[in-house]
């Protein structure tokens, strides 16, 4: 089964995290919370979820991963501004490897410099910003396009669940 990075640092969306995470275990599938430092309790923005970093982005390859699952909220925005974190994104998408990123999400992959040309979806505030990447952007609740799985905001959880599952064969 794969093994499966969720990057996250505070005020990400609760649900984009936890319902993407249960249904992977659940398939078998094994998931690391990689965030800016490892032991970290970092909190969600609606739920005030707590998540503990497992493993530091700057100690951590995504040589050590089979897919990358970013969720969104305003966790993508402070990641960004991370050049560690941008580098492990980057990385999952020079590689091929599946990404999985959901409404605020594309933001990092933005800085990342990886959307030009990729077809995605992502939260209608970002449209402009992904365009602006050079992708091509489409308003549906998921949109695969390769190795990247994109949706738009929490009520499309479902359909991107079931396409990340896909995806990794589960």
């Amino acid at each position: 089964m794969s093994r499966i990075a969720a990057i996250l640092t505070d005020w990400f969306e609760d649900s984009e995290h936890t319902q993407p995470v249960e249904a992977f275990e659940k398939a078998g599938h094994t998931v690391v919370t990689v965030g800016l430092e490892a032991g970290q309790t970092v909190t969600g923005k609606k739920s005030g979820t707590e998540v503990k970093i497992e493993q530091a982005v700057a100690d951590t390859s995504a040589d050590g991963f089979d897919a990358l699952l970013i969720p969104g909220g305003f966790s993508p925005d402070k990641l960004r501004v991370d050049e560690k974190a941008v580098a492990f994104a980057r990385a999952f998408m020079d590689s091929n490897k599946p990404v999985f990123a959901i409404c605020h999400a594309p933001q990092l992959l933005i800085t990342a410099d990886v959307l030009r040309g990729r077809t995605l979806t992502g939260y209608t505030s970002i449209v402009q910003d992904i365009k602006n990447a050079g992708a091509n952007f489409v308003d549906r609740e998921v949109v695969v396009d390769g190795n990247l799985v994109s949706s738009r905001n929490p009520g499309d959880l479902p359909a991107f669940i079931n396409a990340c599952l896909k995806l990794l064969g589960g």
